[in-house]
């Protein structure tokens, strides 16, 4: 994953909360850079079982002079929960942490979730630094201040808004990172294109091979697309009044399949995938877009590796029941977000459910 090339820099403007997200390779060690984000004398460094191992120590180096330690979770969607986020808070307290101590958040989603949840609970706030080491977490979540856990009735019903210091996205993290969850990513970074941006979805199908290949320079390219497209959001509307909830084109679907699934079944970027089609097959099904669109979203999935169908076993009117606790709905009625074809999506209330549910029929594995 090397290369020498100068690290890319997108800024998430938000006046006083403005940050950067620094995307390259060798930022872990960067230490000059991230540890002038770092304004007091407590760090506590939230990471899993599974990356600690492969990357704390390079944390550690740009820690030496401070009072910090390490919070592990163990690795997976199921162990985002109160539970830990009373743990990580507790590691906190026996820490001496004061309002100007920094949380580190070196992990996946799942970890940069919770680390942000922990940051802004203690002390009615406090720093936190996204170190995300998936392809998922660098597009999306470690960016744009959602933190959360997930409750039993489903995924991130709790949490809130808490923007970060910096986004350090190391790309050498991402060849260690399995092939089934690198893929995972690859579909937030479809998602972006797919919602506004169709000049950017016909660049991932002529690139399509070299991203699924780990490409170091598409790869790069495709992140900070990405990443842009999202900060321009998050700037207009940080806390998902309206243009914001665009970003969750086919989470209602998805989220509800990997509920059902109790977050062993699909990866949160599988979930995604198979519910941006469902999506576009709803948006085509209530005529607001035509079979090509859904057809291409569906071969550039594929090449991907993604998976596109319900996985066997799971019942639609659950999966309908799970949606309609989603946080976007309002007034007790479904509000999606669909599209009117690739790069052209929108915020639609009041969708039928009967059409719904005869799409989540149809998609059965």
């Amino acid at each position: 994953m090397n290369d020498t090339t100068q690290p890319r820099t997108i800024d998430v403007a938000l006046g006083a909360r403005s940050y950067p997200v620094w995307i390259g390779a060798g930022l872990l060690e960067d230490r000059d850079r991230w540890c002038a984000m770092l304004r007091g004398r407590h760090a506590l460094v939230i990471s899993n079982t599974t990356v600690a191992p492969l990357y704390l120590d390079r944390v550690a180096k740009g820690l030496e002079g401070l009072q910090w330690s390490a919070f592990l979770l163990d690795d997976g969607e199921a162990h985002k929960t109160f539970d830990n986020v009373g743990r990580a808070l507790d590691a906190l307290a026996q820490l001496g942490a004061t309002r100007d101590a920094c949380v580190v958040a070196l992990g996946g989603g799942v970890v940069g979730d919770l680390a942000g949840f922990t940051a802004a609970c203690w002390m009615r706030g406090i720093d936190f630094i996204q170190m995300p080491t998936t392809l998922l977490a660098m597009v999306d979540s470690s960016v744009g201040g959602k933190t959360g856990v997930n409750l039993p009735a489903g995924k991130n019903l709790v949490g809130a808004f808490h923007q970060p210091r910096a986004v350090i996205a190391d790309i050498d993290t991402l060849a260690t990172l399995p092939q089934r969850e690198y893929r995972a990513g690859l579909a937030e970074v479809v998602k972006g294109a797919a919602i506004g941006d169709l000049p950017f979805f016909e660049w991932l199908e002529t690139q399509a091979d070299a991203l699924a290949a780990r490409q170091s320079v598409p790869l790069t390219e495709a992140i900070a697309r990405k990443v842009g497209y999202k900060a321009g959001v998050v700037a207009r509307d940080e806390t998902e009044q309206g243009e914001r909830a665009l970003l969750n084109l086919g989470h209602t679907f998805g989220h509800a399949l990997e509920t059902a699934g109790k977050y062993t079944v699909l990866l949160h970027g599988e979930g995604v995938a198979v519910g941006m089609l469902l999506a576009a097959r709803l948006s085509e099904r209530l005529g607001m877009s035509g079979a090509a669109d859904t057809a291409r979203l569906r071969r550039l999935l594929e090449r991907l590796g993604l998976p596109t169908a319900i996985p066997p076993g799971m019942d639609p009117e659950a999966l309908l029941a799970l949606m309609r606790l989603d946080k976007k709905n309002t007034a007790g009625t479904l509000r999606l977000i669909l599209w009117r074809g690739i790069g052209r999506a929108e915020i639609v209330g009041g969708v039928d459910e009967r059409a719904v549910l005869a799409t989540l029929r149809e998609a059965v594995g």
